[in-house]
């Protein structure tokens, strides 16, 4: 954690909504006038798309069915914790960009599947903001949470997740139904092992609930509406959260425990800007006074 030069992670499995939540943090460091160093958790994937089928298909030919993008092996997580240490001690540090598409590979001058070459990233920013897959991971050989000042987890249920992720990548990546549910089977054991305990590193979590059936996830035509879902809110640490303002600022919004708050799905990006825009002002705020 740094006084001079935050760091702000939001933390999620594929599909679980951290694109969205990004764009709420953008619009409050716009409004607030904050300048951030973003950085893309997938950026510090170990391999490019093609190394990374090649070595899935000869895993799978030894018997090993559940080689994934979630494992830290197949990340560069020492190199993610350099970055945050780097930026927490002196504002600035390295990362890349993966080129997911098309319209990327116009932006960043590579092929899709592809990695940018490393650059120096941070100089003259307020903080340092990460969105990706293990911002809080915590294992026997790296800590990436300890670096963080403010952990934001995003994990809706598990079927929503599930019908998002289907959705997704059947209309942005063309795959199939049995496509997308090999790659979530796949994942299983390092979902387990290192995305789900990472929810307990986070300060606050955010976990959209649907209020309609979504039992068989992989048959759902549609992705549950935020008009048909609760998200429930939890914070690790209640102590200085103003519920009552928060429970009179959003109506029909209950507390369903002493550190949880229940809202109304369509509501989400509102509680966010109530709850993380004082958060975010009082890291600058710290900031500005530590010089």
């Amino acid at each position: 954690m740094s006084i001079k030069h935050p760091i702000i992670v939001v933390t999620g499995s594929s599909g679980a909504g951290t694109t969205s939540v990004k764009r709420t943090f953008e619009q409050i460091f716009y409004r607030e006038k904050v300048k951030a160093a973003f950085v893309e958790g997938d950026a510090f994937h170990r391999y490019n798309r093609l190394e990374m089928r090649e070595l899935m298909a000869a895993e799978a030919t030894k018997g090993n069915r559940h080689f994934s993008h979630f494992s830290p092996d197949t990340n560069l997580l020492d190199e993610l914790g350099t970055l945050f240490k780097d930026y927490g001690s002196t504002g600035a540090g390295r990362t890349r960009h993966y080129v997911h598409d098309a319209q990327e590979a116009k932006l960043y001058g590579a092929e899709p599947g592809n990695f940018t070459d490393w650059e120096d990233v941070g100089a003259g920013t307020d903080l340092l903001f990460y969105e990706g897959l293990h911002g809080a991971v915590v294992t026997d050989d790296i800590n990436l949470a300890q670096h963080a000042d403010l952990k934001i987890g995003v994990v809706p249920v598990i079927n929503l997740e599930w019908i998002q992720k289907i959705h997704r990548d059947k209309s942005t990546r063309g795959y199939s139904t049995e496509d997308v549910t090999d790659t979530i089977l796949r994942r299983m054991p390092d979902y387990v092992r290192y995305i789900c305990p990472q929810f307990t590193e986070t300060d606050i979590n955010f976990q959209r609930v649907p209020t309609v059936d979504t039992s068989n996830p992989f048959a759902a035509r549609w992705i549950p509406t935020p008009d048909e879902s609760m998200v429930v809110i939890r914070f690790r640490d209640p102590h200085g959260i103003d519920f009552p303002y928060l429970l009179s600022m959003i109506h029909d919004s209950f507390m369903s425990r002493a550190n949880s708050i229940v809202i109304p799905g369509n509501k989400q990006d509102l509680a966010m800007q109530l709850l993380l825009t004082p958060l975010i002002m009082k890291l600058i705020d710290r900031k500005r006074r530590a010089g």
